[in-house]
C-alpha cells in the first residue's frame, strides 16, 4: 500500500494588502499559487490616482506581493489575465506598461490574456490582474 500525503490549501493574505472580506488574495495548493484578481487598491482601500499606468503598477504590485508571500517569484508566473475597462488606453500606453512589467517581473513572460470589460468592482478601477504561478524548487 502506498502512503499519500494530503496537503491543505493555504490561504495567502499579505498584511501589506487590504484585508480581504469574503475572498482571499491567493491560495496555495501544492506548488501552485492561484492569485486572486487585484485592482489598484492601496492599503487604505483606495484606487490609486493617475490613470492606467499607475493603476497597472499598483495592481501588478499587489499580485506580486501575494506571490512573494506564498514563496514564489515573478518568474514562477505561468498565466496572467488582465481585465481592462479601456483596451485602447492600455494599448496606447503599452510601451510604458511593458517597461514597468520588465522592471517588476523581468522578461520571462507567462501565457497572457487581455479582456475588455464594461466595469470592475470598484468604479474607479481601470484594470484588474489575476494569475497562476507554479513555484519552482530552487537551490537559493
Amino acid at each position: 500500500m502506498t502512503e499519500t500525503t494530503v496537503h491543505e490549501n493555504l490561504t495567502i493574505n499579505p498584511d501589506s494588502l487590504p484585508k480581504p472580506s469574503g475572498y482571499a488574495h491567493g491560495m496555495l495548493a501544492g506548488d501552485t499559487v492561484y492569485l486572486g484578481g487585484q485592482t489598484a487598491l492601496d492599503k487604505n482601500m483606495q484606487i490609486v490616482p493617475g490613470g492606467i499606468i499607475e493603476q497597472f503598477k499598483q495592481a501588478f504590485s499587489n499580485v506580486l506581493t501575494t506571490l512573494t508571500e506564498a514563496g514564489g517569484r515573478p518568474e514562477d508566473l505561468v498565466s496572467v489575465t488582465i481585465y481592462l475597462t479601456d483596451v485602447d488606453d492600455y494599448m496606447a500606453n503599452g510601451r510604458e506598461i511593458g517597461r514597468l512589467w520588465r522592471e517588476m517581473a523581468g522578461t520571462k513572460y507567462p501565457a497572457m490574456a487581455g479582456i475588455g470589460v464594461s466595469r470592475l468592482w470598484q468604479k474607479e478601477a481601470l484594470i484588474e490582474i489575476q494569475g497562476v504561478a507554479v513555484i519552482q524548487e530552487r537551490d537559493n
